[in-house]
């Protein structure tokens, strides 16, 4: 990002605030008519958890120029087909005009900060559907930590459950990424065997009035065939915390993408703050799997 790009967000939003609105109205939309068999999006809504950390550096996410800057050279690189972010780095992302013929989905619910003692009752605090449908986004994203131990699990599963309709009543995607969930020593686990995440898929695939406009995004765990036939839905992979084996991590990657019902890859820290620091050369050999 350049320093005219910069001052041009920082004036936008303290005196011309309505620019964010204009951009969101003027942005050229994807070709519904191109048919993409595997998407890539980059995902870019940690920060709105607090969660700044990206391997051993507890603050790497902490600039916004930075992480702008890393988000527009990965989204200008051809294959890669949007983003994933809350309203803030949207925003951002829109006066920069980096999301022309993007896909772009809403993080909506980002009230369950880590640690809190409300952290299971998971409100949505980022993107609800009116905002969504008034910027012109193609869907809305939403974590589900299932918890059976802790009763603020209740109403994430119902508020979950009443965006899947209200997005599929307003044709938009509802990405589901579902974990079944314990607090362990304080913090919060999720179940990463095979039997666990076909369990939260199993919850995840029933919410809503309709599954019609559903995806799942899961992570990729052992038996990622057995994980695949437990949905028609389609599947997004999720990249997870950073790997510092980059090489096995794609290689991973490609073999599940063969995998039918598998759509793509939701990544975020695993090609924006690489162990490298090459964030070219990471999104580039993530699209090269599609």
């Amino acid at each position: 990002m350049n320093e005219e790009q910069r001052n041009y967000v920082l004036k936008s939003r303290f005196t011309r605030p309505q620019d964010i609105a204009d951009a969101a109205s003027t942005r050229t939309l994807p070709d519904p008519t191109t048919d993409e068999s595997r998407l890539l999006i980059i995902a870019a809504d940690h920060a709105a958890r607090g969660a700044l950390d990206v391997g051993s550096n507890p603050s790497a996410m902490s600039n916004r120029f930075d992480m702008l800057d890393r988000l527009g050279t990965a989204l200008a690189i051809p294959g890669v087909s949007g983003v994933l972010g809350t309203p803030d780095v949207v925003e951002d992302l829109l006066l920069l005009g980096a999301l022309d013929r993007k896909y772009v989905f809403g993080s909506m619910n980002r009230g369950g900060l880590p640690g809190a003692v409300f952290e299971m009752d998971d409100r949505f605090t980022a993107y609800d559907v009116d905002s969504i449908v008034r910027f012109k986004l193609d869907g809305g994203k939403m974590l589900l930590r299932i918890n059976l131990d802790d009763q603020g699990t209740a109403n994430a599963l119902e508020s979950c459950a009443r965006a899947v309709t209200d997005l599929a009543n307003a044709n938009r995607v509802a990405m589901i990424e579902p974990f079944m969930s314990s607090r362990v020593d304080g913090r919060i686990q999720h179940d990463l065997s095979t039997e666990g995440v076909m369990r939260s898929m199993a919850i995840a695939s029933a919410l809503g009035g309709t599954s019609s406009h559903t995806w799942l995004k899961v992570p990729v765990v052992n038996d990622m065939e057995r994980v695949a036939e437990a949905t028609t839905m389609p599947i997004m992979l999720l990249g997870g915390p950073r790997s510092d084996r980059p090489d096995e991590m794609f290689e991973h990657w490609e073999k599940t993408l063969r995998i039918p019902g598998v759509r793509g890859l939701v990544v975020g820290r695993n090609l924006i703050y690489p162990p490298d620091d090459d964030v070219t050369t990471a999104v580039k050999t993530a699209v090269s799997l599609l």
